[in-house]
C-alpha cells in the first residue's frame, strides 16, 4: 500500500503554539523531576522516562475531543499529563503514596485516570494493543464517533499479539488509531537489527488498513497527521496506523545505561531535532513570544513540577487495607 501523501501542515494561532509548548515543557520538567526522585530512592521499581518523544502525545491530544480515549505502554507519564491528568497525582503514584491515581499501588506503570480517559500504562509488551481495540469496540458499539489512540512502541510492533488487532480492528471496522511511537530502539536493540520491514505501519496493509509514517519530532506534523487519522476513524472507515518517528534521549529505564548508542547520536538529535526548541524558535523569530516570556512559562512549571514532587514525599503511604480493594468489579445481579 502506497504510503499517502503526508498532511500539510496546520495554520496554528500563536496560542496554539504557546499551548503546545508549554505542555510539552511540562512532560519535559516533571520526566526530569521524575529522574531526580528515581535517583533519591524515593520511586521504586521501574520507570521509563518520556524525554524527547513529547511532541507525539502532545500532537495527537490537539486532536481530540471530550469522549476520546487513550491506552498507552509503560512509557506513559506524558500521555497522563497531556491528557490533563494532575501532575500531583501522577507524581504520588511513582512514590506509591495514597494521593497517586491508583492509591500507590500501581506505580509508574499501571495507573488509570476513569474521569479523563486514560485506561493505562501497561507493563506488558503490546498487551494495551487489544486492549485498545476492545475500548474502541465499546464506542463501536454504543454508536457515538469516539475514537481510540492505542500507543505503542517499535519492539511492540513485532509481537503477535498487535496483528490479531490489526485483523480484527479492520474486519469490524474499529474506530481505532494505532499510533507506533517509534524511538529507534526496543529496550537496547535498535529498529534496523529488528526488522527487515523497511517502515512499521506498512504491514498494515495486508489487513486493508490505512496508515502513514510522520516526523514525530515536529508537533504541527504529529497534529496534522492526527487530524487525517481521527477524521478516518470517525467517519466510520475503520482503524488507522500513525507510525510516529521520534527518539528518546534517555536509556530504555532508569536502570539502562543505553551503551548500545553513542553519546554524539543522543546530542545530535538534541541539537538538531528537539521538539520543545523547534517550537520555540518558531515562537521566537515570529515575534509571537519574547526570551523572557518563555523563561516565565519554565519557571511556572518547575514550580508546579516542585509542588507535586512535594505533594510525593508528603502524601501518606496506603494503609494495609488497600491491599484488598480494587480487586474485583462489583456489580449488581
Amino acid at each position: 500500500m502506497a504510503a499517502k501523501k503526508p498532511a500539510k501542515k496546520p495554520n496554528v494561532s500563536k496560542d496554539e503554539l504557546m499551548g503546545y509548548y508549554r505542555e510539552m515543557l511540562m512532560i519535559r520538567r516533571f520526566e526530569e523531576k521524575a529522574g531526580q526522585l528515581y535517583g533519591m530512592g524515593l520511586i521504586g521499581g521501574f520507570c521509563h522516562l518520556y524525554i524527547g518523544q513529547e511532541a507525539v502525545v502532545v500532537g495527537l491530544e490537539a486532536t481530540t475531543k471530550d469522549g476520546d480515549k487513550r491506552i498507552t505502554s509503560y512509557r506513559d507519564h506524558g500521555h497522563m499529563l497531556a491528557c490533563g491528568m494532575d501532575p500531583k497525582g501522577i507524581m504520588a503514584e511513582l512514590t506509591g503514596r495514597e494521593g497517586g491515581f491508583s492509591k500507590g499501588k500501581g506505580g509508574s506503570m499501571h495507573m488509570f485516570s476513569k474521569e479523563k480517559h486514560f485506561y493505562g500504562g501497561h507493563g506488558i509488551v503490546a498487551a494495551q494493543v487489544p486492549l485498545g481495540a476492545g475500548l474502541a469496540f465499546s464506542d463501536k458499539y454504543r454508536g457515538n464517533d469516539n475514537v481510540t489512540f492505542a500507543y505503542f512502541g517499535d519492539g511492540a510492533a513485532n509481537q503477535g499479539q498487535v496483528y490479531e488487532t490489526y485483523n480484527m480492528a479492520e474486519l469490524w471496522a474499529l474506530p481505532v488509531v494505532f499510533v507506533i511511537e517509534n524511538n529507534q530502539y526496543a529496550m537496547g536493540t535498535s529498529v534496523q537489527r529488528s526488522t527487515k520491514s523497511p517502515s512499521l505501519w506498512e504491514r498494515g496493509a495486508a489487513y486493508g488498513i490505512e496508515g502513514e509514517e510522520v516526523d514525530g519530532m515536529d508537533v504541527l506534523a504529529v497534529k496534522a497527521a492526527g487530524e487525517k487519522a481521527v477524521a478516518h476513524c470517525r467517519a466510520g472507515k475503520g482503524p488507522y496506523i500513525l507510525e510516529v518517528n521520534t527518539y528518546r534521549y534517555r536509556g530504555h529505564s532508569m536502570s539502562d545505561p543505553a551503551k548500545y548508542r553513542t553519546r554524539e547520536e543522543v546530542q545530535k538529535m538534541r541539537d538538531e531535532r528537539d521538539p520543545i526548541e523547534q517550537v520555540r524558535d518558531i515562537l521566537i523569530t515570529g515575534n509571537h513570544a519574547s526570551e523572557d516570556d518563555l523563561k516565565a512559562i519554565d519557571k511556572e512549571i518547575k514550580a508546579i513540577v516542585n509542588e507535586a514532587a512535594e505533594f510525593s514525599k508528603t502524601s501518606p503511604e496506603p494503609a494495609l487495607e488497600e491491599l484488598w480493594t480494587d480487586i474485583y468489579a462489583e456489580v449488581e445481579a
